[in-house]
């Protein structure tokens, strides 16, 4: 009975060790299963499977008008699984292989696919004749995986403002990286199956995830004024004048929207690493510079609106002006502008002139002359959409003496980025409406509609009455003052000169400068503001009025004639009573002549027909432009033909002549700028669709003055 008892009580002992064992084990197995279990099957998962990345296709870049300024193009790159290529041991013979057929040294390539690792990059943005014979060899352990390149189908233009991209495409200036998430999209990826030795299983579903292609962005530059602004920096590089650098940037004052925004030297984002890191960054955002003359402009508005001086006040100047125990001179010094008022001051750029007005603010409220500049934008980034951006640089507000204020009124002791300048003077011509200058038109994302931004008026800094004022006063510069080579025939133009002495250590520099011309058009309706600047010109003469203005006046009359904006008046017609009626031309492409000569004499206009036969193709002026009752419309004819007649193209401007030959199923190679005056194949000759015209555009030469 006892012994019976002591079995019994074994048997229970056994029973509750066996019982608390298989709640360790349930326990343990719970704690796997329920707690651990995702991060184990994610292990496992991970084990076993190898992931090859696919790039997305990054957003293209479009130009105001739909036309391209950055792509992407397919391209390959070879992908590695090092454990499958040891195990196959063939690892020497592959690394031969792809070394000779990729141009790399065999070691490195050696080195890369006997890693211990899942997966390595053996060569990026391969070639496609390479990457085809890759795939033909069939080696084990090597993939040839699609992915993207950046391209840029216009090399450098709009470089700065484009930026690039890196090998893993991603960006890495300009609005290729301010935008990158936009534009990026997101990465997919193959994933591959391997057991536990790291050899793929045959049969094994290989899992395909999808890139998401970037967004797209369509940006306000202008690629035709674009064109036109690179044009004439590549003339003043090559030119006797041959300075260190050059910019220029147009704007729509209305908007804020920035149309073109060149600089030389430049470089093709193409081929980025083959340029100095110092030529990647937007220098006209990013350096800033004393402006000089071309500064007088604000001071002007500031004191105009304060009401401390008025377009008739007399003013006396004999070479130069006394401020405390310093002293400014005249740039005519010593010989002085004599009596003035202040619009012949402005008209003259006459430093004594400025000087007193700068005081006239400072006396009337201490800093007012800093509250408005703030009020316009300096002293602070205007908020561009680009890296880099610069602030300027103003002296401390406590540490303002006389002097200061004196300089500042001419525009020196003061340093502004060229994008803070010209956003300034666009709120001078736009009625006083400081606007944010703006890159970015429009995102377009796809299946949605696209989100449009819209131009930002930042503040009122000036009334329009006084805007008004001033834009009379700058026009005068152009029509009789420092700036007549700024002058366009048959417009309204109003600017002024800069020509400012660069500082350096210890003081300014002898023999450097920055010429410079800021204007807009027509002043009493701006379409276009364009800063030109031009550092360290050599040679004599070095001022903005004979350097930059010529510049300024060639881009902005062949970007008005590209927009379409009507001459206000001929060279007799000085007069607004003595100016005819304007008409709106009407559209007549598609129409045979017949039809297109009847809608043109009915809106009071002339046909001249080029071409025989068919339907008008194309139209100088286009439909909607302004212009002068009785003017001649050119109508261009072509018939069913599928090789096209050149025609005849002399006497247009580039964005004209290239509008034509567009429209005839040909290309258009430009020479210089201006009119075409010469052009090959000569007008008549039957060529093959898409072959290219070459022709050469002229304008006659400008009369040189200073300063």
């Amino acid at each position: 009975m006892q012994t019976t008892i002591k079995m019994r009580k074994r048997l229970v002992l056994v029973f509750v060790v066996l019982a608390a064992c298989l709640l360790v084990v349930l326990g343990r197995v719970a704690w796997l299963q329920f707690v651990r279990g995702s991060e184990l099957q994610e292990k496992a998962l991970y084990n076993r499977l190898n992931v090859m990345p696919v790039t997305p296709q990054r957003g293209v870049i479009y130009d105001r008008n739909g036309h391209e300024l950055a792509i992407s193009i397919s391209t390959d790159y070879i992908g590695a699984f090092p454990q499958e290529i040891k195990d196959s041991g063939r690892a020497e013979e592959i690394a031969r292989q792809l070394a000779t057929i990729l141009e790399l040294s065999f070691a490195e390539v050696y080195e890369k696919i006997t890693r211990n690792s899942g997966f390595e990059f053996v060569a990026r943005q391969v070639e496609f004749t390479k990457s085809q014979q890759i795939k033909n060899l069939k080696l084990p352990g090597i993939e040839v995986v699609p992915e993207y390149r950046r391209y840029y189908p216009n090399g450098p233009l709009a470089a700065h403002v484009l930026g690039f991209c890196g090998i893993d495409n991603q960006g890495l200036e300009g609005l290729e990286v301010m935008y990158e998430s936009q534009l990026a999209g997101e990465a997919g990826k193959i994933v591959l199956e391997f057991d536990a030795l790291a050899h793929e299983i045959p049969g094994a579903t290989h899992r395909y995830i999808p890139p998401v292609n970037g967004h797209s962005l369509v940006l306000t530059i202008d690629q035709t004024i674009q064109y036109i602004a690179e044009r004439e920096l590549e003339k003043i590089m090559a030119s006797p004048t041959n300075p260190r650098k050059a910019n220029i940037i147009v704007m729509d004052p209305k908007t804020g929207e920035i149309l073109a925004m060149a600089s030389r030297p430049a470089f093709d984002p193409n081929n980025y690493n083959k340029y100095p890191e110092e030529l990647w960054g937007n220098p006209l955002v990013r350096d800033a510079y004393e402006p000089g003359s071309a500064f007088k402009i604000i001071t002007a508005a500031v004191a105009l609106e304060e009401g401390v001086v008025s377009p008739e006040d007399p003013f006396y100047d004999p070479g130069y002006i006394k401020v405390g125990p310093d002293t400014v001179h005249c740039w005519l010094s010593p010989m002085g502008h004599g009596s003035q008022t202040f619009s012949e001051g402005v008209r003259n750029s006459c430093n004594p002139v400025f000087v007193q007005t700068a005081l006239r603010i400072e006396e009337k409220k201490r800093n007012l002359l800093y509250d408005y500049l703030y009020a316009f934008g300096f002293g602070k980034p205007t908020g561009i959409d680009l890296t880099g951006e610069g602030s300027g640089l103003l002296i401390p507000r406590e540490q303002l003496k006389p002097i200061n204020i004196a300089t500042i009124g001419i525009g020196q002791g003061i340093a502004v980025t060229p994008v803070q300048l010209i956003t300034a003077v666009a709120a001078v011509a736009n009625g006083g409406k400081l606007m944010r200058p703006q890159l970015v038109k429009e995102i377009r994302i796809e299946g949605e509609a696209p989100q449009v931004i819209k131009p930002e008026v930042v503040r009122q800094v000036i009334s329009p009455a006084t805007s008004k004022t001033l834009a009379e006063m700058l026009e005068s510069v152009v029509s009789e003052g420092t700036g007549r080579n700024a002058y366009i025939e048959g417009y309204r133009v109003a600017g002024k000169t800069g020509t400012a002495q660069k500082a350096g250590p210890g003081g300014y520099m002898e023999g450097k400068y920055v010429a410079s011309f800021i204007g807009f058009a027509p002043a009493n309706d701006p379409r276009l503001v364009a800063l030109v600047t031009i550092d360290e010109p050599k040679g004599y003469p070095y001022y903005g009025g004979t350097l930059a203005a010529p510049i300024f006046k060639a881009v902005v009359e062949d970007a008005l004639h590209y927009l379409q904006v009507p001459p206000q008046y001929s060279s007799d017609q000085k007069n607004e009573s003595e100016r005819p009626e304007m008409v709106i031309v009407p559209d007549v492409v598609g129409m045979d002549l017949k039809t297109a000569q009847a809608a043109l004499q009915q809106a009071g206009l002339e046909a001249k027909v080029e071409g025989e036969g068919g339907q008008v193709v194309a139209q100088v002026p286009k439909a909607g432009a302004k212009v002068t009752g009785g003017s001649k419309v050119i109508l261009y004819m072509q018939g069913g033909t599928q090789n096209p007649a050149v025609p005849d193209v002399t006497g247009l401007r580039i964005g004209e002549a290239a509008e034509v030959l567009e429209a005839y199923g040909l290309g258009l190679v430009p020479q210089g700028s201006g009119q075409a005056a010469e052009q090959s194949p000569v007008p008549g000759t039957v060529v093959p669709a898409g072959s290219k015209v070459t022709v050469k555009f002229f304008e006659p030469a400008q009369e040189v003055l200073g300063p």
